[in-house]
């Protein structure tokens, strides 16, 4: 019988990261987020800072180069591939689906394991204003921006990821089997709702 595998995409500041880890606490799964990274970086020899610079950024995109140029003239050979890093992590995804029931967050994660027959695929959310005073209370603020500028930035990232690599838009409800507002109900709420979603998934032979 295959794992059960929960995905989770999230808009920056929704609480997906949270709702992920409470959810592997109470179903008893493993829980993959920056673990990931490191388990890439090991693999590859690299860094784990190094990793972390090109962690969900699409090679093409802006926010590549400017990173890549952090890194000096010689910044290509120093610096891993973000391309490197999506194929190493998506192998580590694949074998992790392998030998746990398990929820991971983000870096395609619902597309590498597409395949799998229990796979559930969830979008956190929340409105604006809930995600702005999240980023008060949990970060410092930005300097010469907005914070919802620094929100919608993040979220702009995510979402060229997540089309360069899978072609599919990040956004897209029909891609997800579950999509949560957390600025309507609180993270235990939603968890609860997945929890119930897994286990009628699991009931089905």
């Amino acid at each position: 019988m295959s794992n059960t595998i929960v995905t989770i995409c999230r808009q920056f500041c929704s609480g997906g990261k949270d709702i992920g880890k409470k959810l592997a606490e109470k179903l008893d799964y493993k829980f993959y987020d920056n673990e990931l990274i490191v388990m890439a970086a090991k693999e590859a020899g690299y860094s784990e800072s190094a990793f972390e610079r090109v962690d969900e950024v699409a090679t093409n995109s802006l926010l590549y180069s400017l990173v890549l140029g952090t890194y000096g003239a010689n910044g290509a050979a120093a610096m891993p591939d973000n391309d490197k890093l999506f194929g190493i992590q998506s192998e580590i995804i694949r074998k992790a689906a392998k030998d746990n029931n398990c929820v991971i967050i983000g870096r395609c994660s619902d597309y590498v394991l597409r395949e799998e027959k229990k796979l559930v695929k969830v979008f956190i959310r929340a409105d604006m204003d809930y995600r702005i005073n999240r980023f008060n209370t949990l970060f410092e603020k930005p300097e010469n921006k907005t914070v919802e500028a620094v929100i919608k930035k993040t979220d702009k990232r995510r979402a060229a990821y997540h089309k360069f690599y899978s072609g599919e838009a990040w956004e897209e409800l029909e891609n997800y089997d579950l999509v949560i507002n957390t600025a309507k109900i609180s993270e235990d709420c939603a968890v609860a709702l997945i929890e119930n979603y897994v286990e009628q998934l699991n009931q089905v032979k």
